[in-house]
């Protein structure tokens, strides 16, 4: 895999990469969303569900 497939997958890394982060700090803080909890684990889980959907596409890619 090249061009724009291999670098849309990149893209959702590093978007599923920041969501997941900015969820990590919101249960923390209560900032960026607002401290909904139920909203930051499941945001967290889908994040990780992404990140893992990604990195298998570029291992079955190779």
């Amino acid at each position: 895999m090249s061009g724009l497939p291999q670098n849309v997958v990149y893209a959702s890394l590093v978007i599923a990469g920041l969501i997941g982060l900015a969820s990590i700090v919101d249960l923390a803080t209560g900032s960026p969303f607002g401290g909904q909890t139920a909203f930051d684990v499941l945001f967290i889980i889908s994040a990780g569900i992404t990140a893992y959907l990604g990195i298998d596409c570029l291992r079955d890619a190779k």
